[in-house]
């Protein structure tokens, strides 16, 4: 799913009303209906509910809300905040509309002392200002935010939370933001629901389909995209009667080190529960007992050290390689991972120690084995690529690094961003806080070198993996929620997630 700009929106709303062909005042009943169902579905009848609406077409929305919610027997108040003589055609239409209901309380907000009190417990449905907001909010609307952010009722922002910018919120007065509980935005998400910095305004947050034309979006260029289902399962081979483990790769995983062998069971089953054929792990001497009995389906390829890896096996059988989850930074294993860069004519995957060890060595970035992928957390990116002063920011340097050195980033955490070679952003969907866990990382490390062993270009792999990644973890919150997750659990839920997406029960 592409993810357009504030401009670009616009666009697809003008050419939807021309070719559908449907009314612009039509296209917003549309809109406002969709909202209508999906707040109707959540809210009981007996929560009192304030839609407070400015006089754009957002506030249109929340009118045609409002009158949908009063005829279905809600109690409403509709708070018309007139900070300005100009409104929108179909914010006039439908204040008529409002107008000719026999049951209804309409407030005019001229000044903040015309607001009526936010009482606990009521439902506060913003629809001040949507997407069409090209400067910090200030004067009364602003003032109203302050009163809704004080509020401790349940706030549901309609299209963006009123102040919020659709993208770049550096020089935005963030006082003068809704904070919302829940976002309802149409068709297509905004970049700023993808960012860090904005979850205290967007909260959860909803597409809802309205119809708009979907040809035309694809026709729209754009860097930014979110990756949903149906992306992901386009992308999933699907396995030949006669195929064999030959047909699925050899992956050669080199991890672990003295105290850190986990790391190296854990990414070792997840590349196997990925779908490599073969999976050979590359570990210190000490581990040897420990790798052979949790992981029998693994092979070894033992170094000559007792307690860190120092050397590397020889790669020319394997067709995925992946090292870093707990090879310590010892100057030993820096050498050994200085060799494997000099000697890979494949992509590799770069985690944990081995992104550390490449912060220390930044020259070494430039001959990198091209289109490989580097899965740092943020502070793991700062140390390569430096800090970013926002979240705008990193995106563009995330993106130049991966321009400049031809690699895949897979930036973890809520959302993780993955940046391609060719400038594009890719958003994962999946995933919840359960697991912000040690070794989940580790996971996602072995489930994208299996991947790779399977055939999957970089990219794919990149995409598949975080998703998949996201998915069994997801699964595994319904299991254990997001306390109780561990890492292994995000193994064990692996296979159900390649069933949900190949839509298999």
């Amino acid at each position: 799913m592409k993810i357009l700009n504030s401009a670009q929106i616009r666009q697809v709303d003008a050419f939807t009303i021309e070719h559908e062909p449907i009314l612009s005042i039509d296209l917003m009943e549309r809109a406002a209906s969709k909202c209508f169902d999906w707040i109707a579905s959540k809210i009981d009848k007996n929560r009192k509910i304030k839609v407070i609406c400015g006089l754009g077409n957002n506030g249109g929305d929340g009118l045609v809300i409002a009158r949908l919610l009063i005829n279905a027997g809600y109690i409403v108040d509709v708070i018309i905040i007139r900070h300005t003589d100009k409104t929108s055609d179909d914010f006039k239409v439908n204040e008529e509309r409002l107008h000719k209901l026999k049951k209804k309380n309409i407030i005019e907000v001229q000044n903040i002392y015309d607001l009526p009190a936010f009482h606990d417990g009521e439902v506060i449905i913003d629809a001040i200002f949507g997407s069409g907001l090209s400067k910090p909010v200030e004067g009364l609307p602003a003032e109203v935010i302050e009163h809704i952010n004080k509020c401790k009722g349940y706030v549901i922002a309609v299209d963006l939370p009123s102040g919020l910018f659709s993208e770049d919120n550096t020089t935005n007065n963030h006082k003068a933001i809704v904070n919302a509980d829940v976002t309802l935005t149409f068709q297509l998400p905004k970049l700023a629901f993808l960012l860090p910095g904005n979850y205290a305004y967007v909260g959860e947050w909803w597409t809802l389909d309205i119809g708009l034309n979907m040809e035309f979006i694809d026709s729209l260029d754009s860097p930014y995209y979110f990756v949903q289902e149906d992306n992901v399962r386009q992308m999933l081979k699907v396995r030949g009667k006669f195929t064999h483990k030959g047909n699925f790769g050899h992956a050669l995983l080199m991890s672990g080190s003295f105290g850190k062998m986990g790391a190296a069971l854990l990414a070792s089953e997840a590349a196997l529960r990925a779908g490599a054929g073969l999976v050979t792990t590359h570990i210190v001497r000490k581990g040897y007992d420990i790798i052979q009995t949790a992981v029998p389906e693994a092979m070894v390829s033992l170094d000559a050290a007792e307690e860190f890896i120092s050397s590397v096996p020889d790669i020319s059988k394997y067709n995925a390689i992946a090292i870093g989850p707990g090879i310590d930074i010892k100057e030993e294993t820096q050498k050994a991972l200085k060799l494997l860069i000099q000697s890979s004519s494949i992509p590799v995957i770069f985690d944990a120690d081995a992104l550390n060890i490449l912060a220390e060595n930044k020259t070494w970035l430039s001959f990198l084995p091209k289109h490989s992928i580097l899965t740092p957390h943020p502070k793991e990116f700062e140390r390569l690529a430096g800090k970013p002063a926002n979240d705008i920011e990193r995106l563009q340097m995330q993106k130049e690094f991966s321009v400049k050195f031809s690699v895949y980033v897979v930036y973890k955490g809520a959302y993780t961003t993955i940046s391609a070679p060719d400038g594009k952003l890719f958003f994962n969907s999946t995933g919840n806080p359960g697991m912000a866990t040690g070794g989940s990382g580790d996971v996602l490390t072995g489930i994208l070198l299996g991947l790779k062993a399977c055939g999957y270009s970089s990219l794919e792999t990149a995409i598949l993996g975080t998703y998949l990644h996201g998915k069994a973890g997801d699964l595994a919150k319904e299991l254990e929620g997001e306390e109780a997750l561990i890492a292994r659990d995000i193994i064990d839920n692996l296979g159900e997630a390649f069933l949900s997406v190949r839509d298999i029960e």
